[in-house]
């Protein structure tokens, strides 16, 4: 299939499937006159990408877990690799978690103080 055709079938962009691509994630063959084709199977590949894309992984580490995919609607095989691209998200979201509370907390105090008649004590 042409690549807007995957692109129409995976949902992602032309320039996204050119884009993973680039970076090994997806292959296709080519025409003489350029234009690339790719296999029915790269439809479910682009599916997998998105959904580990959307679930926070970068593209390195979409490169270590593609190949541990059985299929979209089970989880990972969980081999040292995969753990550890998995560990290391899910140990950033935990601190992008903490810092978005901390951030809250001082918003919301200072919503408190602006609720206070001048001058009245600011209980923190």
């Amino acid at each position: 299939m042409l690549i807007g055709e995957l692109a129409g079938l995976s949902g992602a962009s032309a320039r996204s499937l050119r884009h993973y691509e680039s970076q090994g994630l997806i292959t296709s063959d080519r025409d003489a006159n350029g234009y690339r084709h790719y296999a029915a199977s790269t439809v479910e590949v682009v599916q997998r990408i998105r959904r580990l894309l959307r679930a926070g992984f970068s593209l390195e580490s979409v490169r270590v877990i593609l190949p541990c995919l059985l299929d979209t609607d089970r989880p990972l095989q969980m081999c040292p690799a995969v753990a550890a691209q998995v560990r290391s998200l899910v140990a950033d979201l935990d601190c992008r978690a903490e810092e978005l509370q901390r951030r809250r907390e001082s918003v919301a105090a200072l919503i408190g103080d602006a609720d206070a008649p001048a001058g009245a004590p600011v209980d923190h």
